[in-house]
């Protein structure tokens, strides 16, 4: 069992912790109420598994507080991160996919707070609440396209352009304006980034120290600000770096 259904649960929930977040906005305080009462909140540690590859696709789950990382692990035992999840955002929706068992970990980059669900409360609340149903698939088909143009950066891309839009991907994802650039807001190594632009430790090490010389970014243990988005964006498509 991954750790972090064994852990605390949050017992005392309130409306205001989803109201805001678009699977549920719009939704009535009584409705709101229904799926608070249906839900379990669990801590859970940075490390720590809230579900594992091929694991049965028991719950569904939204993150309230943290990030996490999804890892999909290949037949030859290479760890590939698949994305991050920001708060407000669903994970483990297998059900949305039509699928018995979760096709990825999800994995805590941090210490989070989850919300989790009964996966037989899919249907149900995609029925009763429309505008989670419509939210949900509209989630499904942006991670299916981020997929997809991710299968073009492996294929077409050079390592330095994949790296550079993984950063970038990041920064707009989870940014935070600091003085100094767009720091990305959670500890992201770079065996992290490595495993998430099919490279090596050894390159990214290399490309981030280039960049950092060049001033493009700022990297120090697990973290990275992005100093200068617009060139990074530039060497993403292809063109010179030094501008």
């Amino acid at each position: 069992m991954p750790a972090s259904l064994s852990g605390e649960a949050v017992t005392q929930l309130d409306r205001s912790l989803i109201a805001e977040l678009p699977p549920f906005q719009g939704l009535e305080p009584a409705a709101l109420d229904h799926v608070l009462g249906e839900a379990r909140s669990l801590r859970v540690a940075k490390d720590a598994a809230i579900f594992e590859q091929e694991e049965e696709a028991k719950n569904f789950f939204l993150l309230l507080d943290g990030h996490v990382r999804v890892v999909k692990t290949t037949p030859d035992g290479q760890q590939v991160i698949v994305r991050y999840i920001s708060c407000g955002e669903l994970l483990g929706i297998a059900q949305a996919l039509g699928l018995k068992a979760y096709p990825a970990s999800a994995i805590a980059a941090v210490d989070c707070v989850v919300l989790a669900w009964p996966g037989r409360l899919w249907s149900d609340f995609s029925t009763r609440y429309p505008s989670f149903g419509a939210d949900t698939y509209r989630t499904v088909g942006a991670r299916l396209q981020e997929a997809h143009t991710r299968v073009v950066e492996m294929s077409t891309e050079q390592v330095e352009q994949r790296v550079a839009h993984g950063l970038l991907r990041l920064a707009n994802q989870t940014g935070k304006k600091t003085q100094e650039g767009v720091l990305i807001d959670f500890p992201i190594s770079r065996q992290d980034i490595a495993e998430m632009t099919g490279t090596t430790l050894h390159t990214v090490s290399r490309l981030l120290s280039a960049w950092e010389a060049d001033g493009l970014v700022r990297s120090g243990r697990q973290k990275v600000t992005v100093v200068e988005p617009h060139r990074l964006f530039l060497l993403a498509g292809g063109r010179a770096r030094k501008g």
